[in-house]
């Protein structure tokens, strides 16, 4: 080492340098920003992979039990076709609490057009990435009465018979609605979605939950 090297800096090492009575903090390394940058990039790309795959079940309900599709609606039995999307399922409610308030909603119009343009709003919000907040919660509104519908504690139903129940409480509609309540909180729609042109309009800046 030359006399005239500095000794910390022949080793490449930044150490921090006083300013007044306040002490500069050293440059992080250039690897450590690179690592950073990386890990923030996949975390982005992952919850925008989350989102889509989330988007495509809300879309794709909303789109077999209007045209039926053949897989949970058969066809000649969507909606359009004068089938009804919510009398099979709250009719076929056999345990819980709500089981008889299920059945009196079943197949009333004002029921299914809140069923059905809740998983359109919903799916649609999430392929865009715009609106995360409030798809986040008319979701887990959605999920949470499918999941009382469901209801998982039950180990019978009201006919005496098994639930078949696999969990009596981690039922995937409360994954569900933890999932939207995630994208919502990691601003999940501004990586392969439009969350950051829609944040930038007048209206929602102005308010916030739009987000």
């Amino acid at each position: 080492m030359a006399v005239h090297e500095h000794p910390h800096r022949s080793a490449g090492l930044r150490l921090p340098s006083f300013r007044g009575n306040q002490i500069a903090p050293a440059s992080a390394p250039e690897s450590a920003v690179s690592v950073h940058s990386e890990t923030h990039t996949v975390r982005a790309y992952v919850f925008a992979s989350l989102r889509l795959l989330t988007g495509v079940v809300f879309l794709w309900a909303f789109l077999d039990k209007t045209f039926g599709l053949g897989y949970a609606t058969q066809s000649g039995k969507g909606w359009i076709d004068g089938g009804s999307p919510t009398k099979g399922f709250l009719g076929g409610v056999a345990a819980g609490p709500m089981e008889s308030t299920f059945h009196s909603w079943a197949g009333d119009a004002w029921a299914e057009w809140l069923f059905m343009l809740g998983l359109l709003g919903i799916g649609l919000a999430l392929m865009a990435g715009v609106a995360l907040r409030f798809a986040a919660a008319a979701g887990t509104v959605m999920t949470a009465l499918m999941w009382v519908a469901e209801w998982p504690p039950a180990q019978t139903l009201s006919d005496g018979s098994p639930s078949m129940s696999t969990n009596p409480f981690a039922e995937y509609h409360l994954i569900y609605a933890v999932v939207l309540i995630a994208l919502a909180a990691v601003s999940a729609g501004d990586t392969l979605g439009l969350g950051k042109i829609w944040a930038r309009l007048p209206l929602v800046r102005r308010s916030p939950w739009l987000r």
